[in-house]
């Protein structure tokens, strides 16, 4: 590739997986653009750490993509950008299919207009629904049960199309539980509402929260709480460059999923999280919530054989003292 064509589109690039994948895009020498409308990303994350150009705008906007396009040279887009609560996504599809689709699509057209032909999307596990087999490979059939996963489905089909129509090459990351901090402590996991367990745990170490739920004891694991797959979001970061990187140099549409292939028990997690913070962490025990499947874990071996993915940061404890020195330095 040109040096011209060296800049990489980032929507999402404020939010919490995509300003991982801007650093990640800076240290292999990309320029980066990014586009976040800050309902969830930070602002000041983006001026203090990353240092990169931020438009503040919708990807729905066309005039706003058209003129992107035109002021820069574009080599390839990352989308991070959607609503991603599966909750609210139940309670208010419109708003969902209205930013993750339409949005895509509007972006999709924008760079189908500007010759802007490879594209690395960020898509979820939850395409495949509840599993019939664990660890989840990706030939496992999709079938989502909530309006997000749906929503992320819909993309893929899309990108599936648009690469038979007009020759746009995607790489789609299906994610499993995205989880930590970048080493540094500088970049990591800021959402309001807060949502995800990790998090949720050290904030309670920190005294911002009196207690963390654990919802079900009963399931068919080891200890009787779910099981989940977490990936280090350096990790993942890593992988949108090497998915990039295979787009650059010629590779065809593919799809992988994201995963250390090995999952931990939320009394895991907690227990864990006491080890490094040295904090007693209270719980209160609670009913199952509706639609929790008792496990989740998937099979990364394709990301592994074909691009070359190797997760550096695969340990629980690795995991969890990242996003430790994370949330002491943002919420301590």
């Amino acid at each position: 590739m040109s040096p011209t064509r060296k800049t990489i589109l980032v929507t999402g690039g404020a939010g919490y997986i995509g300003s991982h994948a801007v650093l990640a895009l800076k240290r292999a020498g990309y320029e980066v653009v990014i586009l976040d409308n800050l309902v969830y990303g930070h602002k000041d994350l983006v001026e203090k750490v990353l240092q990169v150009e931020l438009v503040v705008g919708d990807t729905s906007d066309r005039p706003l993509l058209d003129d992107l396009f035109a002021r820069h040279e574009i080599a390839a887009v990352m989308h991070f950008s959607a609503y991603a609560y599966v909750g609210e996504s139940v309670t208010d599809p419109a708003k969902y299919y209205r930013n993750n689709v339409y949005g895509t699509l509007t972006l999709l057209e924008a760079m189908e207009a500007a010759s802007v032909k490879k594209f690395v999307f960020s898509s979820t596990c939850a395409t495949y629904g509840v599993p019939s087999v664990v660890p989840i490979p990706e030939d496992l059939p999709q079938n989502p049960i909530n309006p997000y996963g749906a929503t992320k489905l819909m993309v893929e089909r899309i990108l599936s199309d648009f690469d038979v129509a007009y020759g746009l090459k995607s790489v789609r990351f299906r994610y499993f539980n995205a989880a930590g901090a970048d080493p540094s402590g500088l970049l990591g996991e800021d959402h309001n509402p807060e949502t995800h367990l990790i998090p949720l745990v050290l904030l309670t170490a920190l005294g911002k929260r009196k207690s963390i739920s654990i919802f079900g004891t009963d399931y068919p694991t080891n200890d009787g709480t779910c099981v989940r797959d977490y990936i280090h979001v350096s990790d993942l970061a890593d992988a949108h460059v090497l998915g990039l990187e295979y787009l650059i140099n010629g590779g065809d549409s593919n799809f992988f999923n994201l995963g250390n292939g090995s999952g931990f028990s939320v009394k895991e997690v907690i227990e864990t999280a006491r080890q490094v913070t040295g904090c007693d962490i209270p719980v209160e025990e609670k009913e199952r919530r509706a639609g929790d499947p008792p496990a989740l874990i998937g099979s990364a071996e394709k990301a592994r054989t074909i691009l070359g993915w190797n997760p550096q940061y695969s340990n629980l404890d690795d995991i969890i003292s990242h996003a430790w020195k994370w949330h002491q330095f943002r919420h301590g």
